[in-house]
Order: structure tokens, then C-alpha cells, then sequence
């Protein structure tokens, strides 16, 4: 989220902000307890960082946000809908919301689900110049479409995909996710 943020920092504005930023949250049955602490409390701690804060409060159309969890095909719930961060106060009530969220249930690993709701998602974000969705895991898909099938599907534009492999269950998953998940320029 922090390179995200940064470099959206001095990029173009667009009519209603620099950038939307959707942030998805592993939380299928492979996601341990303090797997799910790293994503949600790592959110939490980029929020409140000095230079992200800096960068969401650069003086011109602000960033919107919105954060969601997955798991199985049919369970993705977002925590924070979008959202348009200008000011401290904004960014402490997001950062609020995602640290008192109660995980949801956990399911099978559905990380091409995960990427079409993220992907619909920024299809609905505020009018933003760019649109990028960070999408955390640590696992390989095995429910729902696969994510090679949704990244070729139509309907991304401009959007930007980062992955965020977790844990060590799987020795490869970085490369798994730097070829099924990462997408766009300056991904």
C-alpha cells in the first residue's frame, strides 16, 4: 500500500481524486490467526505512517479507499466501502473501522473470486486518475474461477493489480502470485 500510495503522491489528477485504492484481505481456512493480524494490522500501521499519511494528504483531490476480505467463491465482505481520505480525521476512521473488524468466515482459497471483486469494485470506485487493487494471500487458488481466466477478462482499463504473498505455507507463492495476480503498468 505504501509504494501505492507514494507513487500516486505525484501522479495526475483525474475530477475526483489521484487515486482509488481497493485492499483485499486473505482470510480462507489457510490463513492462521497471526496471518491475518499481518494483513489487517498492516493496514492499520501504513495508515498511520507518517509518509503514507503524507502522501494520502497531498493538498489536491485526495485518495478513496476501500478494503475488503475473501475467501471462498461466494464470500467477499467488504469492511470499508469507498471512502475519500482527505484529511487526518478520515484516515484514523478507516483505520478504525479495518482494526475492529471481526474476521469472517473462512473458506476454501477463491483468489480469482477475489480478484473479479476487486475488479468490480474499482469498476464502481469515484472518478480517480488511477485505480489499483493490492490483493493479499498465501495460497494458490482452489475454488472458483482461476486467475489467469479473470486477469484476461475485459473490463480492467488502466487498473493496477499488486500481490502480496503471505506466510510460508506454499515455497513458490511469490511467483504464483507475480504471475496469476500482479497486473498493469507499474504494478
Amino acid at each position: 500500500m505504501t509504494a501505492a500510495l507514494l507513487l500516486a503522491a505525484g501522479g495526475p489528477a483525474a475530477a475526483g481524486c489521484r487515486l482509488a485504492l481497493a485492499l483485499g484481505i486473505d482470510v480462507s481456512r489457510s490463513v492462521d490467526a497471526g496471518e491475518y493480524r499481518v494483513q489487517r494490522d498492516g493496514i492499520v500501521a501504513a495508515l498511520n505512517d507518517a509518509s503514507v499519511r503524507a502522501a494520502i494528504l497531498v493538498p489536491r483531490d485526495g485518495v478513496a479507499l476501500a478494503v475488503y476480505e475473501w475467501s471462498g467463491q461466494d464470500h467477499q465482505a467488504l469492511l470499508v466501502d469507498w471512502t475519500k481520505v482527505g484529511t487526518a480525521a478520515d484516515i484514523d476512521r478507516v483505520a478504525a473501522a479495518v482494526g475492529q473488524a471481526e474476521r469472517g468466515i473462512a473458506g476454501p482459497t477463491a483468489l480469482g473470486a477475489a480478484l473479479d471483486f476487486g475488479r468490480a469494485l474499482l469498476a464502481r470506485a469515484p472518478d480517480c486518475a488511477l485505480g489499483t487493487l493490492d490483493l493479499s494471500g498465501d495460497g494458490r487458488s482452489n475454488d472458483g474461477p482461476a486467475p489467469a481466466r479473470v486477469q484476461a477478462a475485459a473490463g480492467w482499463g488502466r487498473a493496477r493489480v499488486n500481490g502480496l504473498a503471505i506466510g510460508g505455507h506454499e515455497t513458490d507463492i511469490a511467483e504464483y502470485y507475480a504471475r496469476e495476480v500482479i497486473r498493469g503498468p507499474g504494478a
